[in-house]
């Protein structure tokens, strides 16, 4: 083997199976030696991703860890500009906390210093994104310890690392066996055991904390993935309300009168009313950044269980801190709980009913041409059970958060805070990936599907006939905006969008699709919703929704401030094109009606 193929053989021991990336003479030498592994229909088989811009390697990778396929993420690309495309989706892996391997190719190095062509100090470039480890492989000799050591804290640290190979280098012959002496290394591929439950004293405390409290709040994360059970049978001995992070969503099922649905910007009133009006908190795997969305401090008393220990106590003020397994922690804290009655079960019901009812109200406003909420509504209603969910960043988040149902038999993620633009096809492509007999539904803004969608539908084309099951719907919400932007700049800044800023082309999504050999659909009346939303999911092959939607649906925080009111009210009434269209959408809790409220109160001059 030369140094390439060992760097393969290696990976693949460490679990490896899929690997996303593009070619490049930089990193020829890897791909090469993936070739064999490619062709192997042993065991020793590896899957290679061919997509269309490393950028989507990057989130792909990410995506893949997340959606249950290989326990280690891997995208392989060319230096200088490959690897510098790359970067963010591996940032995504960062903040997120997914383990990533990233391998990026890199000048030779007898060329290095000299100012040639794509010469890129990637070190440097990747120094934060690979902080957990970062390392330039330049000796045959060091392939055994520095694979070993990058995968085996990318699974402890829940975090993507980096090995950087020089172009020369991956030619060179392999040292398989290091010599048994001095500054050599024999290392281990198997994989560190990983922290179980929290310390048994300390659970009893937090048991005691708990059983005190008589309005308990659970906030649910990506931490209790997989423990859905547990987490309901924990919910139901405290008489608890839950509240859900979008990274949690389907720990538990959106229909259950307790469970309020997403919280934070994104949320609903109910998960609102939950956290104010809660005595006790119980947070899970969570780290949901918005502070003002917590239990106001001094008002609950509360309990964080985290894989990670330095991640607790990092948004709200928790008295007990348990640093283990979610489902290990669980587990030991459900036998020391106390059967609490269903008073503050009503409550949080009534709430939810609320929601529930403004929800429907919303969907079924006026919109011109089509209310996305009605078509995101309307997919909720026809979702498979088993399906897979992919997501962009924008009102496509937000739509989800709030109008699509989801529970603990389908799988949804995004980009979860990172927030990044364009990462909706490539989670969809890395989810069919490493689900090809489930049906999936993605979920993108015109705005993302400029970005990666459009280029990442030729990806889709090329390898859609390998799975098992060809659904595989896109949804376009096509409101020729960048409306999460747009209304941003209203809530915060008191300025109307400038269209020159905020305006998008409108591009026929569908006939693309079709184009491709795909099939598609668009929605531009109400009328459509229903037969094209049946046509997508019954389609045999990947189905585009191209749904030209109302920008000016209003973004309604769960909770609206006097500032935002204010601003936005400012943006309405001097000169915002938007204005009659949003006024005549008629939604009781809307922000212009508030809007009006509020200027009553404070007078006009405000």
């Amino acid at each position: 083997m030369n140094v390439a193929e060992h760097i393969v053989e290696r990976l693949h021991a460490w679990g490896v199976g899929r690997v996303y990336g593009y070619p490049g003479d930089g990193i020829g030498g890897v791909l090469a030696a993936l070739t064999a592994r490619i062709k192997d229909t042993g065991p020793g088989h590896i899957d290679f991703v061919q997509v269309r811009h490393e950028e989507t390697a990057g989130f792909a990778a990410t995506a893949d860890v997340k959606y249950g396929g290989n326990p280690i993420g891997c995208c392989v690309v060319t230096s200088g500009p490959g690897a510098l495309h790359a970067l963010n989706g591996i940032y995504d892996a960062l903040l997120d906390r997914v383990p990533v391997v990233a391998v990026l190719g890199q000048t030779a190095e007898t060329a290095i210093g000299s100012g040639y062509y794509q010469e890129v100090d990637l070190a440097s470039v990747y120094k934060d994104v690979g902080r957990a480890y970062l390392q330039t492989i330049t000796a045959s000799s060091q392939v055994n310890h520095m694979v070993d050591r990058a995968c085996r804290t990318a699974l402890a640290e829940r975090r993507p690392v980096v090995l950087i190979i020089p172009s020369d280098v991956q030619e060179q012959p392999a040292v398989e066996n290091p010599p048994d002496k001095h500054a050599f290394f024999h290392t281990s591929t198997v994989p560190s055991t990983t922290v179980q439950g929290a310390a048994p004293a300390e659970v009893v405390k937090a048991a005691e904390l708990l059983n005190s409290g008589r309005k308990v709040a659970l906030l649910v994360g990506a931490g209790a993935l997989g423990y859905s059970d547990l987490v309901e049978q924990v919910a139901d001995r405290l008489g608890a309300g839950a509240a859900k992070a979008l990274l949690g969503k389907t720990v538990l099922d959106d229909r259950l009168p307790w469970v309020t649905g997403a919280i934070g910007l994104l949320g609903t009133t109910a998960s609102w009313h939950l956290m104010r009006h809660c005595d006790t908190l119980l947070i899970i795997g969570s780290r949901m950044p918005y502070s003002e969305y917590y239990p106001e401090p001094g008002q609950a008393r509360a309990v964080q269980i985290d894989i990670d220990g330095s991640q607790c106590g990092l948004r709200y003020p928790t008295e007990i801190n348990l640093a283990g397994d979610a489902g290990d922690t669980l587990a030991a804290l459900l036998p020391l709980l106390e059967q609490h009655d269903d008073d503050w079960r009503t409550e949080v019901a009534k709430h939810k009913r609320h929601w529930d009812d403004y929800s429907a109200e919303r969907a079924a406003a006026k919109a011109d041409p089509v209310n996305p909420e009605a078509v995101v509504r309307g997919i909720s209603a026809r979702l498979p059970k088993d399906a897979v969910v992919a997501v962009d960043c924008g009102t496509a988040t937000s739509w989800y958060a709030r109008d699509l149902d989801l529970g603990p038999t389908h799988k949804g993620s995004l980009a979860g805070l990172l927030l990044s633009m364009g990462g909706g096809m490539p989670y969809a492509i890395a989810a069919k990936m490493a689900n090809p007999d489930r049906p999936l539904l993605a979920m993108i803004g015109d705005g993302a599907m400029q970005m990666n969608g459009v280029n990442e539908l030729i990806t889709v084309s090329r390898y859609w006939k390998r799975w098992g099951n060809g659904s595989f719907v896109v949804l376009v919400l096509n409101n020729r905006d960048l409306s999460y932007v747009s209304w941003e700049t209203r809530g915060t800044l008191g300025a109307p969008p400038d269209p020159e800023q905020s305006s998008l082309p409108d591009v026929p999504y569908a006939d693309w699709a079709k184009l491709l050999g795909l099939d598609g659909a668009r929605i531009d009346h109400p009328d459509q919703i229903d037969p094209v939303l049946d046509a997508a999911f019954a389609a045999d092959r990947p189905f585009v929704i191209d749904a030209v939607v109302d920008a000016d649906v209003p973004l309604v925080p769960p909770h609206l401030t006097a500032s935002q009111v204010l601003l936005t009210a400012k943006a309405e009434f001097s000169g915002d094109p938007a204005f009659f269209g949003i006024v005549a959408e008629g939604v009781r809790e809307t922000v212009v009606s508030k809007a009006k409220a509020v200027l009553g109160r404070h007078g006009s001059s405000d």
